[in-house]
């Protein structure tokens, strides 16, 4: 993921240690990049006023101190959370071919995914510490002394996964690189090798090259050609095949056998490359390939369903092009930022207001957020997450019939959303004044892939932050609010999926999901409906289904990397029983409940009672002596409408809860398990892991939110959905001691609580309780 200079925009003008985004203005608002030099000198400087280098680090005694190495007295180039460059992949690439025991295995490797190996948290608390501006020497824990500081920090290093075309296997690799390794042209080609494992009984997701040959090798397959004059259609330029996972729902599934179970359709014109084919279904055709092979394993042709009739509403494109117009009374909207933007970044470091954090994104998961922190005056940075990011997505239809009921989709892990989404474009996608950020990517065969635009990073205007006025004067105070919003769209066979991370000034995170795209249907015979979906045209169906998403949250409220000291808190509003304490019957009440362990923090939603979460940090407390938190708070949600022996259940039983609590563990990043494709291992990832029934009274918390729709089309869903929106608040509760909404006054210092012995206490549900 990179950045480059035509998308960063003129608000950065400021020196590189401030956080501007490498970016300088000179005269005439021309603006340029800071040069190395430049970079070197602000960076020295800065670090210089802020360290003492070890040896001049004396120990209680006077004594000179002999740990630790001298200072590196220069900013590294590369942060140990930044996405891997399209050199270090190509590097880790090279080395892992380069590793390969004999020419034909080097041959059939097929990079699936190469990703950063990301560090253990205390690298990258030392890295912001002292290596990148803004240097924050406070995330490391005071020592005696002073801190002893490394020369520099551990080498990069990327993860790999790697599938054999010609054993089946698929295998794990880590490569150690360096910066001579990554950056200098002409030098090394490879990094080191530290690791690599045959990972057995699994399947990697599928690749676009592999769409693209089960297609041709579908439409080439003479009894699939046979089978589609039956329906008219002798030109196989106009059939369009998915190649859907085939999903695990027996034996025949197991990953022994690379599958594939493709969705076909048909589209009417062949010279109309925007028509859209998902208009037309082919039903009744049965096709298992062999994807590692590329041949068809199965065909039959078992039921004659004819074609839908081409509807004159099927397509999606301007209204011209449909013997139409496209509507013409609207005026120019423009969004102006003479000035430029409020916010600052700096690499794939961001500031606004008085948040900042970093953007990583990974091919998987797509966008991530790192090390989330508000800026709270005299309290200083405060941490409330260390990584923010959208982990699976799974798609299950209602229709029991074929081949609908196979339909539940881990668009995530079988595909992967990075690796789907756009190149956004200004006044389509995103307005205003924006920073784009690039994405890079293996493709199946090693080579490098760049997305451009593949973020979005803009403010908002979002109404009214706040009012009130006085009914006596008739005086009134109005804000009008703003947000910071970083997003990804991406495009998974029919559907489209926008990702959105919106920061507030009132301290508020929101996460929302929009969805919109082409949905995904079924044909009917003659005079046939079924109970499973909406008619939406002659012969046209679109199937009930869900959709619903995992985002993984490891928090830290209050949290320095090293320090664990969180919880999590349920809240159920009761209404109080009649008698002596509620005379009038109106009372209600919030009562809070400890989840300790992790069986305890298998929860669902219930609106009916107002339900919450709330991330408590046990050492620290506000202006009135509670503890500081931040809140989940639900948006609309679901839970899987469906019996609790459906096969799709069995790869993905974390969807049986809204809410799950687990201790920090960087091994525990997929709730389905890393390769839920053709998984024969029922409940893997999530609903194995809480069953160690860790506790979860004071730790590292994890925060696994699964929320999602139940869509039943509507004939207005056609022939393109208007976006529907869903997501989640994460909100401060007794975090801050006033509105951050308004000027906090200074002096309001963060409390430790301890005992009389100076010993720290715990904090449950308001109450101290000695460890």
């Amino acid at each position: 993921m990179a950045t480059t200079e035509e998308k960063a925009t003129p608000c950065c003008a400021s020196a590189p240690a401030g956080g501007d985004g490498g970016l300088r203005r000179e005269a005439a608002g021309v603006v340029r990049e800071w040069t190395a030099g430049e970079k070197q000198t602000v960076a020295t400087a800065a670090m210089s006023s802020l360290i003492r280098p070890v040896e001049e680090i004396p120990e209680p005694s006077a004594k000179p101190s002999t740990k630790g190495l001298p200072m590196m007295m220069r900013a590294q180039t590369k942060h140990p959370l930044d996405p891997l460059s399209a050199a270090e992949i190509s590097v880790a690439v090279a080395t892992v071919r380069a590793a390969g025991a004999t020419p034909e295995v080097r041959d059939s490797m097929r990079f699936v995914e190469v990703v950063l190996l990301e560090p253990e948290k205390h690298v990258v608390a030392l890295a912001d510490a002292y290596f990148f501006p803004p240097f924050q020497p406070s995330l490391l824990p005071r020592t005696k002394g002073g801190p002893v500081i490394p020369s520099k920090l551990p080498a990069r290093r990327a993860r790999l996964v790697v599938y054999n075309k010609q054993s089946n296997e698929t295998s794990i690799w880590i490569v150690e690189l360096s910066e001579v390794h990554a950056a200098t042209r002409g030098g090394h080609h490879r990094g080191k090798v530290i690791s690599s494992e045959v990972v057995p009984d699994v399947q990697p997701p599928m690749d676009a090259v592999e769409y693209a040959e089960c297609e041709a090798a579908v439409k080439s397959y003479p009894p699939f050609i046979e089978a589609m004059k039956k329906r008219g259609i002798e030109d196989m330029d106009l059939v369009m095949v998915d190649a859907w996972c085939a999903g695990y729902h027996s034996e025949a599934d197991a990953p022994s056998r690379r599958l594939a179970k493709p969705l076909i359709f048909c589209r009417t014109e062949s010279d109309c490359p925007m028509e859209n084919g998902y208009a037309r279904p082919v039903e009744g055709i049965h096709i298992l390939v062999d994807i590692q092979n590329n041949v068809i394993i199965e065909f039959e042709d078992r039921k004659l369903v004819p074609l839908p009739p081409a509807d004159p509403l099927r397509n999606y494109t301007p209204g011209e092009t449909r013997g139409g117009v496209d509507r013409s009374d609207v005026k120019p909207l423009h969004i102006l930022q003479p000035e430029g933007p409020s916010f600052r970044v700096n690499g794939h470091f961001v500031e606004w207001q008085k948040w900042n954090f970093r953007i990583g994104f990974t091919p998987r998961e797509g966008l991530v957020i790192y090390s989330v922190a508000y800026i709270d005056g005299s309290r200083g940075r405060r941490p409330i997450a260390h990584r923010l990011s959208f982990v699976e997505m799974v798609v299950p239809y209602g229709d029991p019939n074929e081949p609908h009921y196979r339909k539940n989709a881990f668009d995530a892990g079988e595909d992967g959303l990075g690796k789907n989404a756009h190149s956004l474009k200004k006044g389509c996608d995103c307005l205003g004044f924006i920073k784009y950020f690039d994405a890079h990517f293996t493709n199946y065969t090693g080579g490098i892939e760049t997305i451009e635009n593949c973020v979005c990073l803009h403010e908002e205007d979002h109404g009214i932050l706040w009012k009130h006025q006085d009914w006596r004067t008739g005086l009134a105070e109005v804000r009008r609010s703003r947000r910071l919003t970083v997003s990804f769209i991406c495009t998974v066979a029919n559907y489209e999926y926008g990702f959105f991370w919106h920061f507030y000034q009132d301290g508020k995170i929101e996460a929302e999901v929009k969805l919109t795209g082409i949905l995904s249907l079924g044909a009917l015979l003659p005079g046939e409906s079924r109970k499973y979906g909406t008619t939406i045209a002659p012969g046209l169906y679109a199937p009930v289904h869900q959709h619903f998403f995992v985002a993984r949250m490891d928090m830290a409220v209050d949290c320095k990397p090293s320090e664990a000291f969180n919880q999590v808190v349920e809240v159920n509003v009761k209404v109080e029983g009649p008698g002596q304490n509620n005379v009038h019957n109106n009372a209600f009440y919030a009562e809070e409940k400890l989840l300790r362990s992790e069986l305890q923090a298998m929860r669902d939603c219930d609106p009916s009672s107002a339900r919450h979460w709330i991330v408590r940090n046990t050492r620290t407390v506000n202006r009135t002596g509670q503890p500081t938190g931040y809140k989940l708070v639900p948006g609309s949600n679901c839970l899987p409408l469906a019996g609790p022996e459906a096969k799709f259940l069995r790869r993905a039983a974390f969807l049986k809860h809204n809410l799950w609590v687990t201790p920090y563990n960087r091994d525990e990043m997929y709730p389905g398990g890393e390769f839920p494709n053709q998984n024969p291992r029922p409940n893997e990832g999530l609903a194995t892991w809480v069953k160690k029934n860790r506790p979860l009274e004071e730790t590292d918390i994890v925060l696994w939110y699964i929320f999602g729709v139940t869509h039943i089309p509507r004939l207005e869903d056609w022939p393109v959905m208007p976006v529907e929106r869903i997501g989640f608040m994460l909100m401060p509760h007794g975090f801050f001691n006033c509105s951050p909404a308004v000027d906090v006054p200074p002096g309001h210092s963060e409390v430790e609580v301890k005992d009389n012995n100076g010993t720290p206490k715990l904090i449950q549900n308001g109450l101290l309780a000695k460890l």
